[in-house]
């Protein structure tokens, strides 16, 4: 697999931030720390001005009079027409009501550019909302097809053309060896990261978890444990790709119910992790509702296990690789999510002994089934749960295309609604242009 230098990769989010800059008057790009938000708006937006409240002395300033200070900023680009770029916003939420009056005064688009790791829009800290004029867009660690320098996987775009459209939309999978694929797994999407030798991304990965708990969990809510919170998270790497069990979590961290929930929102506003819901239909019967919990980065959880490459030898426990498999598989679609033509959400299914490791709906009862198979070999046999559920079980009223994603290098039907897709198809879509812009296009 071709990976570029991490200055030369690509954000696919890239055109969506200068449409953002040219419609509202904020765009405030959200993402964990260091998954490169501030490197992404420094390449597009070289000349704008830059801020960050990791500062102190800014930070202060900020906080004791975010009208003025934020009115003098703007001030000192204005003619420009480039934005204020205001970092780790997260840290100062008493911005949102300044950034309101000031906007409501001056309507242009394209007036601040903000980042930082959790949305202060949607936090219980900030004092007012922005509804209506600002954008917010998510920005997640590095997905493969930024890694290798190809275009947005738009895997779930061919579906509803049906199984012969889809087959026609897939291009052809890019080769590779399993090696490539646990090394994209451990290393995961963090840009400074990720390079790393493994004893080295392990450890950084450790110090990495560390300076989220010092510097970002008090931007969410108030954290009286950090040890337990701590312990939490090393727990959830273990257990990725499972569905969720509160009550053995309190067990093994000796915590009550209400704390681990409120630590589990915390990981999840920081983009941590994700607890994928349980679909659901009218009639699905004893379908379980547990939500299922992905660690957001493979690498990190990984790291935090202590594994790396040589943890999935070919004579390592088949599971290992399975689970994490198949969060690298939902973590890359959803990293898609935001760039499609249709609006997708993301759901796993299970109705025991049979389960969907991931379901994709689109409006117009439109379904995509994704079954993981940490194995370079698959079958018909290996369809069977997406068989019965779009034949017998509650699909049965929806279109939909079933997927199984394996580490083999062939694209495969196995007749109608059956794909058969190698890992690689999520790095196999034709590239896309980027491109500096010395001032957004605001017309």
């Amino acid at each position: 697999m071709n990976l570029l230098n991490i200055q030369d990769i690509y954000r696919h989010l890239a055109p969506r931030v200068v449409r953002a800059l040219g419609a509202s008057r904020v765009v405030n790009i959200v993402g964990p720390r260091q998954a490169g938000k501030t490197t992404l708006v420094r390449d597009m937006i070289p000349s704008a001005r830059y801020l960050t409240l990791d500062d102190d002395g800014l930070r202060a300033a900020l906080e004791a009079d975010p009208f003025g200070q934020l009115q003098a900023l703007a001030q000192q680009v204005s003619g420009a027409g480039l934005p204020v770029v205001i970092d780790e916003v997260q840290r100062v939420p008493g911005v949102t009501l300044a950034l309101k009056q000031i906007v409501d005064m001056d309507r242009r688009p394209g007036q601040y550019l903000l980042t930082g790791s959790s949305d202060i829009f949607a936090a219980g800290k900030a004092l007012d909302s922005l509804a209506g004029r600002v954008a917010s867009l998510l920005l997640r660690p590095f997905s493969s097809a930024e890694i290798a320098g190809t275009g947005v996987c738009r895997l779930l775009d061919a579906v509803a053309g049906g199984q012969q459209s889809c087959m026609e939309l897939i291009p052809r999978p890019r080769g590779f060896r399993r090696a490539d694929a646990i090394d994209l797994i451990v290393r995961g999407g963090f840009p400074e990261i990720r390079k790393l030798d493994d004893i080295d991304r392990i450890h950084r990965y450790q110090s990495y978890i560390d300076s989220i708990l010092e510097r970002d969990v008090a931007a969410v809510a108030e954290v009286r444990k950090p040890d337990v919170l701590r312990r939490l998270i090393n727990q959830l790497a273990c257990h990725t790709a499972e569905e969720m069990n509160v009550a053995r979590l309190c067990s093994d961290l000796g915590a009550r119910r209400e704390t681990v929930n409120d630590y589990l929102d915390i990981l999840s506003t920081l983009g941590i992790v994700h607890r994928l819901p349980a679909w659901m239909s009218s009639g699905a019967g004893k379908d379980v509702k547990s939500p299922k919990l992905h660690f957001l980065d493979t690498g990190c959880a990984t790291a935090l296990r202590g594994e790396d490459s040589r943890s999935y030898d070919l004579g390592a426990h088949p599971e290992a690789l399975g689970h994490v498999l198949e969060t690298y598989v939902y973590t890359e679609l959803e990293k898609t999510l935001p760039l499609l033509s249709k609006h997708w959400r993301l759901f796993h299914w299970r109705n025991a002994p049979r389960e969907i490791d991931i379901v994709a709906e689109a409006p117009g009862r439109l379904l995509a089934l994704f079954e993981t198979k940490a194995s370079a070999s698959v079958s018909a046999a290996d369809f069977r749960h997406i068989d019965w559920f779009l034949k017998q079980g509650p699909g049965q009223a929806y279109r939909g295309v079933g997927f199984v994603v394996y580490l083999g290098e062939q694209l495969l039907s196995f007749g109608p609604g059956r794909i058969a897709v190698p890992l690689s198809v999520l790095w196999s879509y034709a590239g896309e242009a980027g491109g500096l812009i010395d001032a957004p296009d605001h017309g």
